[in-house]
């Protein structure tokens, strides 16, 4: 069977011309690389070599095996690289999964400095692991899981990125626009808008609105965040949403945040990782990165 070193003792022969050339090349006496020659023709039942004065030229069969050296063994070199990448944490695949709608916009600025500092490194954003991405990290399916909902779990580690607030976003004429802080009674005549998200996930609902035994007029859920802030500066509803978001947009959208209760809603995202991986050094430069480019 032709494997590796074989390759190499003829792409080396062909290539110096010489055993003594080749030899040394290989670090191996000339005995030696005239003994495995003799040991590889009779094991393929066919001469590789003859010579040709001092030099060795091949045969149709050594030809052939050439070629193939020339074109596996840089391959092999190269995989051996990639490899060695992989052991080191210098290249791989990062997979992450979003438990947070609004917080595309955050991401795009970290990925974008990690993709330059990590180049070897492929990134990819899984969005059907929304509201599911405990079970993805365990089953191997994503690498790192971005949520304000962390769970404790055994094998899990969640790191704190920043801190936010939840709060009402209401067009800059809303009646709501004036108060300092609303209270549940004051949302069940507006029409609420938010992601289509199962309303026990919904902090508006779960931390502000249910424990009072309240509910909003209409519930209307958006896929993006483009389309529901522009309905809310159109005067067609509020939402809850993360204060830095608000903050974004009303450069370019004319809203007013309000603050949720009279304490407010204070929220943290969170990245996810399976404890193991994190002595991978490109997923613990994510995390690292995401801490630094969030203060």
């Amino acid at each position: 069977m032709i494997d590796r070193y074989h390759l190499t003792i003829i792409h080396e022969v062909d290539r110096l011309g010489t055993l003594t050339k080749a030899a040394s090349k290989l670090h191996l006496t000339q005995p030696a690389l005239t003994h495995a020659i003799r040991k590889l023709e009779t094991q393929l039942g066919t001469k590789l070599w003859r010579k040709e004065g001092r030099r060795l030229r091949l045969t149709q069969a050594g030809q052939y095996l050439a070629n193939l050296a020339n074109r596996l063994l840089p391959q092999l070199e190269q995989a051996d690289s990639h490899l060695r990448d992989y052991a080191q944490g210098q290249r791989g695949a990062l997979r992450i999964g979003m438990e947070c709608h609004p917080c595309y916009q955050w991401l795009l600025k970290v990925v974008t400095p990690y993709l330059q500092a990590w180049p070897d490194v492929d990134v990819d954003v899984k969005q059907k692991f929304q509201f599911g991405g405990i079970g993805a990290l365990f089953g191997h399916e994503i690498d790192l899981l971005i949520t304000p909902d962390p769970l404790d779990r055994p094998g899990l580690r969640f790191t704190p990125v920043f801190d936010y607030e939840l709060v009402l976003a209401v067009a800059m004429n809303h009646p709501l626009a004036g108060e300092q802080h609303i209270t549940p009674e004051q949302l069940s005549g507006e029409v609420l808008l938010s992601y289509p998200v199962p309303l026990e996930r919904l902090d508006i609902y779960n931390q502000f609105l249910i424990p009072a035994n309240c509910t909003p007029r209409r519930h209307k859920e958006f896929e993006t965040t483009d389309i529901m802030l522009h309905m809310v500066s159109a005067g067609r509803g509020v939402a809850a949403m993360p204060n830095w978001l608000i903050a974004e947009y009303s450069r370019q959208i004319p809203l007013k945040e309000v603050r949720i209760g009279r304490s407010g809603i204070r929220k943290q995202i969170f990245i996810g990782c399976r404890q193991p991986d994190l002595d991978t050094a490109y997923l613990n430069s994510f995390i690292e990165m995401a801490k630094q480019l969030s203060h």
